[in-house]
C-alpha cells in the first residue's frame, strides 16, 4: 500500500507568491516523511485553481525534491495542443529523472473548458483522440495522425521521456463502468467514491485486467481518495474549515453563479499552518460530501483502516485477490493506492 497527496491549490489569501513558497516547503516535507507521490489538480478561472498551469508548478517540485513522484491529476487535455503537451511531459520527466506520474482527463467543468472556446459536448471524443496523439508522440520518433480534431504528418519527435514507454497514466474515476476501459489502458486510478463502491470498482478492474491475460504483479494502482482535515481535537478540525462543516450535512443553497459548485471537482488537502481558507463554494460542497474525514490523528488512522479493509473485503470477494494489509504507521493525508 502507498500513500499520496492529491492537492487543490485553492486561493489562500492575497499573497500568491507566499502561498506557492509555503506549498513547495510542504511538498519537501511530503518527501521527507515518505509519501509515494504528489498530485495537483488543474482548474481555470476559479479560486479553486491557483496552479492553472500544472507543468510550471511541477517544474519547481522537480527541483525541490529528489525521490517524490509527482504529476497532474489531471492535465485537462482538451485545453492543450497535443504537440505542446508532449513537450511539457517529456521535459518534466527529464528534469525529474523519470519521476513524472501522468494524469489525464477531459475536464469535468463545462464552464472552464468553455472559456477556452472548447465545446463541452465534444469532450469525450476530443479527449480520446488527443490522448491517442499524445501516446503516439511519447513513443514514436515521428508522429503521423489523421483524425477529426488533429492531423499530423511526419512530425519529428525530438523530445522523449525518461520512462519507457511513457510515464505511468492516471485517471480520476467516478463510475464503476470506467473500470474496464482503464484496465485496458493500463491506467492507475484515483476513485472518488465510498469505500464499498471503491471495492466494487477494484474487483471489476482486477477482473478486466486478468481477462486481458496480464499478470497481477503488473497491475496499476487503484487509489481510495478522501478529504482530510487533521486537528488536535475533532472540534479544532471542524473549526479549521471555512465555513465550518459542523451541523447536519445538507445540500447547500444554489449559488448565484453555478460555477461556484459545478467548477469544483474533488478533494482539497488541508494542513495546519499552510493556508486554510479556500473558496467558500468548495467548503459548501464538502459540507454535503460523504467522504470527509475530520478526526484527530489517532482516529484518522482508524478511519483509514476501516475504509481500506472494506475495499479489501469486497476485492477478495470479487476477484480472490490477496488480502490488503495496513502497516502500523502514522496517519497520512490524500489518496490511498494499493
Amino acid at each position: 500500500m502507498k500513500f499520496g497527496i492529491f492537492d487543490h491549490m485553492d486561493r489562500a489569501g492575497s499573497d500568491l507568491g507566499r502561498q506557492f513558497d509555503q506549498r513547495l516547503n510542504l511538498i519537501e516535507l511530503y518527501e521527507k516523511v515518505g509519501f509515494h507521490a504528489y498530485h495537483i489538480a488543474e482548474h481555470h478561472a476559479t479560486p479553486l485553481g491557483m496552479a492553472p498551469s500544472p507543468s510550471v508548478f511541477l517544474a519547481a517540485v522537480a527541483q525541490r525534491t529528489k525521490k517524490l513522484r509527482f504529476g497532474p491529476l489531471v492535465y485537462t487535455v482538451n485545453l492543450y495542443h497535443p504537440l505542446r503537451l508532449i513537450d511539457e511531459i517529456c521535459m518534466l520527466d527529464q528534469m525529474s529523472g523519470g519521476r513524472l506520474e501522468l494524469g489525464v482527463g477531459r475536464g469535468i467543468s463545462p464552464y472552464e473548458v468553455g472559456y477556452y472556446g472548447v465545446d463541452p459536448a465534444t469532450g469525450p471524443e476530443r479527449f480520446a483522440e488527443a490522448l491517442d496523439v499524445i501516446l503516439k508522440g511519447l513513443t514514436q520518433k515521428r508522429l503521423d495522425h489523421a483524425g477529426k480534431y488533429f492531423t499530423f504528418k511526419d512530425v519529428p519527435m525530438e523530445m522523449q521521456p525518461v520512462q519507457n514507454p511513457h510515464p505511468p497514466l492516471w485517471y480520476g474515476a467516478n463510475s464503476l463502468e470506467s473500470a474496464d476501459r482503464l484496465a485496458k489502458q493500463a491506467c492507475n486510478s484515483v476513485v472518488g467514491m465510498q469505500a464499498e463502491a471503491v471495492g466494487k470498482f477494484s474487483a471489476r478492474y482486477r477482473a478486466a485486467w486478468k481477462a486481458l491475460g496480464r499478470r497481477d504483479a503488473d497491475m496499476p494502482l487503484i487509489g481510495l481518495s478522501r478529504h482530510i482535515v487533521v486537528g488536535d481535537t475533532d472540534k479544532e478540525a471542524v473549526r479549521r474549515t471555512d465555513p465550518p462543516l459542523a451541523g447536519p450535512r445538507r445540500r447547500p443553497a444554489a449559488p448565484a453563479d453555478p460555477r461556484e459548485v459545478r467548477g469544483c471537482t474533488g478533494p482539497r488537502l488541508h494542513h495546519r499552518g499552510f493556508g486554510f481558507d479556500g473558496a467558500r463554494a468548495h467548503a459548501a460542497r464538502q459540507r454535503c460530501c460523504r467522504h470527509q474525514l475530520l478526526p484527530v490523528p489517532a482516529r484518522l488512522r482508524r478511519s483509514v483502516v476501516r475504509g481500506v479493509q472494506t475495499v479489501g473485503r469486497l476485492v477478495r470477494r470479487g476477484s480472490h485477490a490477496r488480502p490488503l494489509r495496513v502497516a502500523k504507521k502514522k496517519p497520512a493525508m490524500g489518496a490511498i493506492a494499493g
